[in-house]
């Protein structure tokens, strides 16, 4: 392999050549701190997808280790994700019919499935649909999302336990759970004690102290207090190591889970790519979404292959690294040699950490996806993106990640075509002792050239705006009133041009012929003018319409050559203003 493609797919390694002391702090510190959350988070989905509970902590080591390797983003924590534990209940535990070994078989089997859709799609380029993900859609999605982690760890903070939906009808939920009087006033305690002990220590000390500190005294509490039983807590790990769990199973179990493959592969690689194209953003890197999506791949096959099952980018834990430092994909491989460490020395050190404890802390890591003031700013600069920011927000947290991103995106090219609909448009004309020409609404003291329209169209020519263009430039010719004999059209921010728009221009040009009027084009670009002749050629005509009288490479000097004037009588070449 060649130094720069393995640079290119194997970025763990590139970055461990070039890593810098000054961050090993950060991501040791950042490390420690995400294993607090690996392994009651890996426990937990596990349980919610029908499986044993190591096969969560296995669905966490080992994509860890291979993200770490092959993964562009530098701060992403891959692991089981409560969106995808439902889909893979019903998709697996039907075929195990009571089995758990089977199922478990069946679940590794539906992640190397998973993992084989998304590096195919990752070879094919097609994560290059991320470029659809607009700033508004990332800043609304990182807004949702932050809303819908934070209401899904109320429960825990609180001490009841509802059916969790992951969207903000879990508020209900949680609402009926209060007016019931079925909170548990010791857990709920014991949550807000390690709110404020996180604030406090993160105002006073530093975010990861603030972490750590309400971790480690939340687990000392409950030893010293005899607490376990009084307060919902994590429970203890159990024991073993990732190994190969594939036994038993066929071609019609291959089968049977290809349609929900294909399912969990566009939920994970959605959720995960908004997730990383937005922190990437926030730290000022790029990430490409082929890549990202051949990365999400590769994690998905080593997990399946040891006993795990899908996963995709957590939107809780994420942010949790983020905040304690992480600079690195070390962090990930910290948290993966942490999770094996504990599973082998201390397997039941979790029995003593509260529940509400780890929602704090959530709690807080999600609030500082919010970016209020970035919407804000939206609604004030475009108030059309920052309602698209406002309805991918509404989308990610009243319907799902996915519905939510689908319909942002849906709205964003609505506004796209819209604007290329009806774009702005502008006659131009003279302005006293001004070079140039330019824009004659925004001023009203320019003048026309006598006996010469000039006319822009900020906007490709396609089937939804040639009429518009059409009307537009007759309706021009019509209030220059008699003596008009040339149109100049101001071509150069016209990018294409289709066959219903070429056709259009036609008619158009007929119109403009049969009233004495010439059409000339001005600063057209040289592969629209070429399709613009190759639309002719096909047009069956004696001769072309479009010659090379038609054309002129600057509006100056389609201007001079249409009034009789030598260059520069009217000022330079000068390309169209505004």
């Amino acid at each position: 392999m060649r130094a720069d493609s393995l640079r290119r797919w194997l970025p763990g390694l590139e970055v461990a050549r070039h890593y810098q002391r000054a961050w090993l702090r950060h991501d040791l510190v950042a490390g420690v701190v995400l294993t607090a959350l690996l392994i009651p988070a890996g426990i937990g989905y596990a349980q919610a997808a029908g499986l044993p509970p190591q096969t969560g902590l296995y669905a966490t080591i080992v994509p860890l280790l291979a993200y770490a390797l092959v993964g562009p983003s530098r701060v992403l924590v891959l692991g089981p994700d409560s969106s995808l534990a439902p889909i893979i209940a019903v998709s697996v535990l039907p075929l195990a019919a009571g089995d758990p070994d089977r199922a478990v078989a069946l679940a590794g089997l539906l992640a190397v499935l998973v993992g084989l859709v998304l590096l195919v799609g990752g070879l094919a380029r097609i994560g290059a649909v991320t470029a659809l993900l607009s700033r508004p859609i990332r800043i609304g999605y990182l807004n949702g999302i932050a809303l819908v982690v934070i209401v899904s760890q109320l429960p825990a903070v609180l001490g009841v336990r509802i059916e969790a939906t992951r969207s903000l009808g879990d508020v209900g939920a949680v609402v009926r759970e209060l007016a019931g009087g079925r909170v548990n006033g010791t857990a709920l305690a014991v949550g807000l004690v390690s709110l404020a002990v996180v604030v406090g220590l993160r105002v006073t000390v530093s975010p990861v102290a603030g972490v750590l500190g309400s971790v480690v005294g939340a687990v000392v509490v409950v030893a010293v207090a005899g607490l376990a039983d009084a307060v919902p807590v994590v429970g203890a790990m159990p024991h073993g190591l990732p190994a190969p769990a594939l036994g038993g199973l066929g071609w019609d179990d291959v089968l049977a889970l290809a349609g929900p493959a294909l399912g969990i592969a566009l939920v994970a690689f959605a959720d995960t790519a908004v997730l990383s194209r937005s922190l990437a953003a926030r730290r000022g890197e790029t990430v490409d979404g082929s890549h990202e999506m051949a990365a999400i791949g590769a994690a998905n096959v080593a997990g399946g292959l040891l006993g795990g099952f899908p996963v995709s980018a957590s939107s809780s834990r994420t942010p949790v690294a983020e905040q304690a430092g992480a600079r690195t994909q070390l962090v990930g491989l910290l948290g993966a040699a942490l999770l094996v460490a504990f599973v082998l020395l201390a397997p039941g050190l979790t029995g003593l950490l509260p529940s509400a404890t780890l929602g704090a802390v959530v709690i807080l890591a999600a609030a500082s996806l919010v970016d209020v003031p970035g919407t804000v700013r939206l609604l004030r600069m475009n108030p059309v993106e920052g309602l698209l920011s406002v309805a991918a927000l509404l989308g990610v947290a009243l319907v799902g990640v996915l519905e939510g991103i689908v319909v942002a995106i849906a709205l964003s090219l609505a506004a796209f075509v819209r604007h290329a609909w009806q774009p702005y448009r502008a006659e131009l004309g003279l302005l006293p002792g001004v070079r140039g020409y330019h824009d004659l609404a925004r001023h009203p003291e320019g003048s026309r050239v006598p006996g010469v329209v000039i006319v822009r169209f900020d906007a490709p020519l396609f089937f939804a705006n040639g009429a518009q263009f059409d009307d537009y430039v007759r309706s021009v010719v019509d209030a220059a009133g008699p003596g008009v004999h040339t149109v100049i059209l101001a071509a150069e921010p016209i990018t294409d041009i289709d066959t219903t728009a070429a056709e259009e221009l036609a008619e158009l040009d007929d119109v403009l012929a049969a009233r004495g009027v010439t059409l000339v084009f001005a600063e057209m670009k040289g592969p629209v003018k070429d399709r613009l002749h190759r639309y002719d050629r096909e047009d069956g005509a004696r001769r072309p319409r479009y010659g090379p009288e038609r054309f002129a490479p600057t509006v100056g000097a389609a201007v001079d050559r249409v009034t009789g004037r030598l260059r520069g009588d009217l000022g330079p070449d000068a390309a169209a203003e505004g």
